[in-house]
């Protein structure tokens, strides 16, 4: 018995070692999946994040904000509120090696009040910069909590947010930049809606049921866990402590909260025509002015979980009810003074997070095909790589993306299969007989319907002109250009393809042009189009940008898109 038990232990290290060999000459084993709840973006992962992030970034600037950062790594202190907050029980905290309690930042707003606060001269509360500060950012945030459709414990997150303004037309203006961006991506009222609410009218329902001021903040925590745990367990919360209101006020409280007007709302909590509620209803007027009213809608059980908030709160939702909160927001004017403001700061802000907002596109159909794309790839002839090289930069130096295909051929066609596969809008061909009349062949392969004639789509191109490259073709649906040998008109001038928006015979000077842009967005109306791209192409390769207020507005508007996107405008 001895000797076979001495027996399979030697079978069994034999087996270990065996397979220590075969792990050793696979190499090191390791897990191909990122950690739970974050994301690894590959390169079409990054176009789509590309594509919302130049979004946000547009909408921000249609506002006049401007951008700002913060490190990931915050101090812990920050975020501890002592107010319930299930915020602090998601952080990825840690003590660093030198004693310090730190945190992988959970949302931006306490670094943003940091970061104002660094502006404030501490003795009077007097800002060094010049208020209203409207600042926009992206940061990576991180919360350790159940991972679900649209939320990750790792996401990015547009966050808006005005300081110095105390009146509710700083909640309009962050609601009007929600549905500008809503309507950028194809998302429409139909589609998403926003519910709206006060605490400033919770605050005089409370105070009008006789509850202390003090215990105003902890109520809002509870009560904005009635869709998680229901009507009859948050009023158990409310007359439990610490909060111990009376059973009859917290039933009272949480049945106000199902009111599905503004109007219903202040008869059940009994507070009529209150300087809050005229708030609340000059944000919908407004929103109605504005033209956005049909976004917006009175919800008063939208109290957002997080303690800072004190007058309006906002959140959008999935009107199909298939998705989570898409974004939220509201007014936070005493999160400094809790930092150590000696006076309170009037501020206002949202956060809309990247995960829910790509699950949205794709529960509306309204994602964008995003394919990789490049301007041009260069291919050399036999022994001509030096120049194909050169050739290469003197196209990228006129702006445009190049891949160089890195084998020399005698095989045209093996060019132009790469130039395929990478999705290229046109092939330039270097090789020895046209290099020695200082001629590049370059064939446009995207523009031009198959059965075109060879001439069309196909020209030598003087390498001393490589820049104005695009003078050369007629683009289908553009005016013409001048002959090569001819000045070339500016674009501002050139007269611009008949379009549906714009006159029947389509503009014909820049004053018509002008007047259009004036008027609507884009060249045919009010979606991008492919006379926007074509237009903006022979600009930027004539006379680059234009002087005029509305067509240099549309030329930089046009030149923030990727050329993936331009290329895909029908």
């Amino acid at each position: 018995m001895a000797e076979a038990k001495n027996g399979k232990k030697k079978e069994d290290k034999k087996a270990i070692k065996a397979a220590e060999k075969v792990t050793a000459a696979k190499g090191p084993q390791i897990h191909l999946d990122p950690p739970a709840g974050t994301r690894d973006f590959f390169p079409g992962d990054m176009r789509m994040q590309n594509y919302i992030y130049g979004k946000w970034k547009e909408t921000a600037r249609l506002y006049g904000f401007q951008m700002y950062d913060a490190p990931v790594l915050e101090h812990e202190e920050l975020y501890k509120r002592k107010a319930g907050e299930e915020i602090t029980e998601q952080m990825y905290n840690f003590e660093d090696k030198e004693g310090y309690k730190v945190t992988l930042r959970p949302e931006m707003t306490p670094s943003l009040a940091r970061m104002v606060l660094s502006l404030m001269r501490a003795e009077t509360g007097e800002m060094a910069a010049l208020l209203p500060l409207k600042w926009f950012s992206i940061p990576q945030c991180w919360r350790f909590e159940t991972c679900q459709r649209g939320r990750k414990r790792e996401h990015y997150q547009w966050n808006m947010d005005i300081v110095g303004i105390s009146t509710i037309h700083a909640e309009v203006e962050l609601l009007s930049a929600i549905c500008t961006f809503f309507q950028s991506v194809g998302i429409t009222s139909q589609d998403v809606g926003i519910k709206v609410n006060s605490r400033k009218v919770l605050g005089a329902v409370l105070r009008n049921s006789g509850v202390p001021d003090q215990k105003f903040t902890e109520t809002c925590v509870v009560i904005d866990k009635l869709d998680k745990i229901g009507a009859e367990e948050v009023v158990k919360l409310l007359v439990a402590e610490p909060i111990n209101l009376e059973k009859a006020v917290a039933e009272r409280i949480v049945h106000a909260t199902s009111a599905k007007t503004l109007d219903e709302f202040a008869n059940l909590a009994g507070v009529g025509e209150s300087d809050e509620v005229k708030e609340l209803r000059l944000l919908f007027k407004l929103a109605e002015d504005e033209g956005f009213g049909d976004w917006l809608m009175f919800d008063a059980s939208v109290i957002r979980g997080l303690a800072y908030y004190t007058g309006v709160v906002f959140e959008g939702f999935d009107r199909a009810g298939v998705l989570r909160a898409i974004c939220g927001g509201g007014r936070y004017d005493r999160l400094l003074t809790l930092y150590g403001s000696v006076k309170e700061v009037p501020c206002c802000g949202f956060g809309f997070g990247d995960c829910v907002i790509y699950e949205l596109l794709k529960e509306k159909k309204v994602t964008p095909e995003l394919p990789h794309m490049v301007d041009f790839v260069v291919v050399a002839y036999e022994n001509m790589m030096g120049q194909a090289l050169y050739v290469a930069r003197q196209l990228r130096k006129a702006g445009q993306s190049v891949d160089v295909f890195s084998e020399e051929t005698k095989k045209v066609h093996k060019g132009f299969k790469y130039a395929d596969r990478v999705n290229a809008t046109r092939v330039a061909f270097v090789a020895p007989g046209e290099w020695d009349q200082g001629l590049v062949t370059i064939k446009d392969l995207r523009n031009f319907k198959e059965d075109d004639p060879k001439e069309v789509k196909q020209k030598d191109i003087p390498l001393k002109d490589l820049a104005n490259f695009a003078s050369y073709f007629q683009l289908p649906g553009a005016p013409p250009t001048a002959s090569p040998s001819a000045p070339v008109a500016t674009a501002a001038t050139a007269a611009a393809p008949s379009m549906a928006a714009a006159p029947s015979k389509g503009p014909n000077g820049s004053s018509d042009l002008e007047a259009i842009l004036t008027d609507q967005p884009y060249l045919s109306g009010y979606t991008a189009a492919a006379a926007d791209r074509q237009l903006y192409e022979r600009m930027k390769a004539d006379a680059g940008c234009p002087s005029s207020t509305a067509l240099r507005r549309w030329y930089l508007h046009i030149g923030s898109f990727s050329q993936s996107e331009r290329l895909s405008w029908k």
